[in-house]
C-alpha cells in the first residue's frame, strides 16, 4: 500500500519535467528569435564580368647580355708606349690608334731592309744583264755552255736575294706598322691597363693593353627548357626564314620595351639541366644595354588564341589551390578553383574553371565568405581615372572588416 505523500511525489514529478522542458523551448525559440534578428545583411561587393579575347601567348625567361663583338687589345710589338690616344670608357671607331709603342727601332729596321733590298735589286740587275751577255756569245761560239750556265745560275740566285729582301722590308714595315696600336673593332673602351712609360713584350704572354666591346647591338643569351623549346623554336630552327619575337626588359623595367629576333641556337640540350642554350639580338642605339646586365626574356608562340582573363584582385589562395567567388543568378557567393596561366597586359590569363560571361568577386572579397548571399555592384573600369575617389563611400559595416588578404578558405575548410 501507497502512503499519501508516495502517492502525490508521483504525479509532482511529472509535473516538474513537463515544466522544465516548457522553459528550455521557449529559451531555445527565444534565442533563435535573438539570433535571426541580429543576423548582418549581405555585404556589399565589387563584381566584374568574366570576358575573353584573343591573345598571343609569351613565355619568359632570364638571362644575361653578351656583347656581339669582344676585342682584348694586346701588343703585336715590345717596346714602351710612349703615348695614349682614348679616354677609359670612351667610344671609339674602328682604326682609331689606341697606344703608341716607341717607333724608333722599327723605323730603323726598316731603312736598313730598304738598303738591303735595293743593293739585292742591283745585283739581280747586274746578273741579269750578264746572262743576256753571255747568251749572245754563246750563239757566236765565243763562250762556252758551261759558262752560259754559271752566269744563269748567279741571276737566279741574285733573284732569290732580292725577294728575299722585299720580304725582309715588309715584316720591318708590318712591325713598324704594330707601333700604332689601333682599334679592331668600333664600340666602347675599358680603361687603359698598361699607362704611359710602360715596357710592353710581345708574345704568347703579352698583357691586355684594354678591351673593346660593340655597342650598337646586343646579344641576350638564355637557357629555355626542353618542352619550350618543342614548342617554340623547333620549327624556327628547321625553317631559316622563320622570324621568331623576342622582347627584352632589363632589371629595372616594368615591361619588355625593347624588341629583338632569335639569331641562334644551340647545336645540342645540356643534358644535366635539361636546357639549350638561345641567343637573341638587340638593338642598343642608346648604349643602355650593357654587356652582363641581367636580363628578361620572353618569347612568342606568334599564334592567337582566346583566353579567359580577370583581375587579379579577384583569384585567392586555398593553400596550394588557386579560386575566385563567382555570384550566381541569386547574388550567392560560390567557391570556384581555377587554373591559372600567365600575365597579359596586366591581367591573369585563366586556363580553366571559369566562363566568359560568368560574374566574379573583385573587391571586399574579406566580407564574404562562400555560399553567403551577398550584394553585387559593378566595379569600376581599371582603365577610368581616379578609381578610387569614384567608388561609393563604404559603410560603417565595412570599415569594421579587417583588410582584404589571400588565403580566403572555403565555408568547409579548416582555419589555422
Amino acid at each position: 500500500m501507497f502512503s499519501i505523500r508516495q502517492r502525490y511525489m508521483v504525479p509532482l514529478g511529472l509535473l516538474a519535467i513537463a515544466l522544465s522542458a516548457i522553459t528550455i523551448y521557449r529559451a531555445n525559440a527565444g534565442v533563435t528569435q535573438d539570433t535571426s534578428a541580429a543576423q548582418p545583411p549581405a555585404a556589399i561587393v565589387d563584381v566584374a564580368v568574366v570576358h575573353s579575347e584573343a591573345i598571343v601567348d609569351w613565355h619568359a625567361y632570364s638571362g644575361r647580355l653578351e656583347a656581339v663583338e669582344h676585342v682584348q687589345i694586346r701588343p703585336q710589338v715590345s717596346g714602351a708606349i710612349t703615348a695614349l690616344h682614348f679616354a677609359d670608357g670612351g667610344l671609339v671607331h674602328k682604326g682609331d690608334e689606341l697606344f703608341t709603342i716607341d717607333p724608333r727601332p722599327y723605323q730603323a729596321t726598316v731603312n736598313q731592309a730598304a738598303a738591303q733590298l735595293a743593293g739585292a735589286k742591283a745585283r739581280a740587275a747586274f746578273t741579269a744583264s750578264e746572262l743576256q751577255r753571255g747568251k749572245r756569245l754563246l750563239a757566236a761560239n765565243a763562250i762556252a755552255s758551261r759558262d752560259v750556265d754559271e752566269k744563269r745560275n748567279v741571276a737566279r740566285i741574285a733573284k732569290a736575294e732580292e725577294a728575299s729582301a722585299a720580304a725582309a722590308l715588309q715584316s720591318a714595315q708590318l712591325d713598324l706598322e704594330h707601333t700604332r696600336v689601333v682599334a679592331p673593332i668600333s664600340g666602347r673602351a675599358s680603361r687603359a691597363e698598361v699607362t704611359l712609360g710602360n715596357v710592353v713584350q710581345a708574345g704568347p704572354g703579352a698583357p691586355v693593353l684594354t678591351s673593346v666591346m660593340s655597342v650598337d647591338k646586343v646579344y641576350a643569351s638564355f637557357d629555355m627548357d626542353e618542352q619550350s623549346f618543342l614548342r617554340f623554336l623547333n620549327k624556327a630552327r628547321l625553317d631559316p626564314d622563320a622570324i621568331m619575337p623576342v622582347q627584352l626588359g632589363l632589371g629595372d623595367d616594368q615591361a619588355y620595351p625593347r624588341q629583338g629576333r632569335v639569331v641562334s641556337i644551340d647545336n645540342h640540350l645540356d643534358t644535366a639541366s635539361g636546357t639549350i642554350r638561345v641567343r637573341a639580338e638587340f638593338d642598343n642605339t642608346d648604349g643602355a644595354l650593357l654587356p652582363g646586365l641581367y636580363a628578361r626574356v620572353r618569347l612568342s608562340t606568334r599564334t592567337a588564341r582566346q583566353a579567359v582573363l580577370i583581375d587579379e584582385k579577384a583569384i585567392g589562395t586555398d593553400q596550394s589551390k588557386r579560386y575566385v567567388l563567382v555570384v550566381d543568378a541569386k547574388n550567392n557567393a560560390n567557391y570556384r578553383q581555377v587554373t591559372l596561366g600567365p600575365v597579359h597586359d596586366g591581367s591573369r590569363v585563366v586556363e580553366s574553371g571559369l566562363a566568359a560571361g560568368e560574374r566574379i568577386v573583385v573587391g571586399g572579397l574579406q566580407r564574404v565568405r562562400p555560399g553567403e548571399p551577398v550584394q553585387a555592384r559593378i566595379a569600376a573600369a581599371e582603365s577610368t581615372p581616379d578609381v578610387a575617389m569614384s567608388s561609393p563611400a563604404p559603410s560603417e559595416a565595412d570599415k569594421a572588416q579587417p583588410p582584404e588578404t589571400e588565403g580566403l578558405l572555403p565555408a568547409s575548410s579548416s582555419r589555422s
